[in-house]
């Protein structure tokens, strides 16, 4: 009977070295699985398209998510340091680009604040590259300017200028989103080409934690593009949708006859190059405005850098003339 007793002990911890054993094995198991499923999907997703040569009669127009500088921080991510080391790739990018027009997201030298007069990225773009100005810029505490639109001056002439907030008071400027969340806007600019035709560019940046947000903020760019097209006016939308091609978020936009180019592949990749979703970053236009080409991804390192954490996304497109 004394045995029996000291049995129990003896089995019961057997039993729980059986048991954790399968544990591990099994989590061994998911690791594993999970591993091969995110290595099919950054394969899915991945590829660097090569740079088109233009289309005949067309205007190369790109969107880049070029993320913000913590200019309160010397060293680590998004620092100081840091924008010394991905400048020069990021200038880099931008030439390979060789876009007539090109949005950009997160283009802040972030201090702390909204009214920060120093944007460390757009002026060093502007001093490398002189064939081009910024629109959708100005006096922060008027305009904000973290969402400029650069364009070749010797093709385009900018003839107006201007923003909305994704929020319930939208011409607020900084106003926070829809659930109170920070403040997300689109800025938009007018311009002439040499021929003499006009067309609107809208640039977006929709918020990527709430779709609700997402999907007031593509319902109110509906409502801000109409006066544009009553007059006929072709539009231009580019941005970082944080939605994937074909979702609620692209469907709403199209009720103001948006097409947008179908992307393939990631367009955000951690900073890693790793692509494990669909574009988020995406290039859409109304009619008489077309896409002669499919949209190309440089998904590739520059100087042997990520210059940030979003691959550039151009496409040609056709003007009326």
């Amino acid at each position: 009977m004394a045995n029996m007793g000291l049995d129990r002990p003896i089995r019961y911890h057997g039993a729980m070295m059986v048991l954790l054993r399968r544990l591990f094995r099994g989590f061994f198991v998911l690791v594993a699985l999970l591993s091969v499923v995110a290595c099919a999907l950054h394969i899915s997703n991945s590829g660097d398209d090569p740079v088109p040569d233009p289309a005949p009669g067309s205007l190369r127009v790109a969107t880049y998510n070029v993320h913000y500088i913590v200019v309160r921080r010397d060293t680590g991510p998004w620092s100081l340091g840091d924008w010394e080391r991905r400048k020069a790739p990021l200038d880099e990018a931008f030439k390979t680009v060789d876009a007539d027009v090109i949005g950009f997201q997160e283009m802040e030298s972030f201090g702390g604040g909204h009214q920060s007069s120093e944007n460390l990225t757009l002026t060093y773009l502007l001093d490398q590259n002189p064939g081009y100005a910024a629109a959708a810029v100005g006096d922060p505490s008027m305009f904000p300017s973290t969402q400029p639109i650069l364009y070749r001056t010797a093709r385009l002439t900018m003839l107006n200028q201007g923003w909305f907030f994704f929020s319930d008071t939208p011409d607020v400027i900084y106003s926070r989103t829809f659930n109170g969340s920070f403040p997300a806007f689109a800025s938009w600019a007018r311009f002439r080409e040499t021929n003499g035709a006009e067309f609107l560019v809208m640039n977006v940046h929709f918020e990527y934690s709430s779709r609700s947000n997402r999907l007031l903020s593509a319902e109110l760019v509906v409502e801000r593009l109409q006066p544009f097209l009553d007059e006929g006016l072709p539009v231009i939308l580019l941005g970082d949708l944080n939605a994937r091609h074909g979702s609620q978020t692209q469907e709403i936009l199209s009720r103001a006859g948006l097409e947008f180019a179908p992307v393939d592949g990631a367009t955000y990749h951690f900073d890693r190059g790793i692509n494990l979703f669909g574009a988020i970053d995406h290039i859409g236009a109304t009619p008489p405005l077309t896409f002669p080409e499919p949209p190309a991804v440089l998904r590739r390192q520059f100087q042997g850098e990520w210059p940030t954490d979003h691959y550039p996304v151009l496409v040609d497109v056709s003007l009326p003339r």
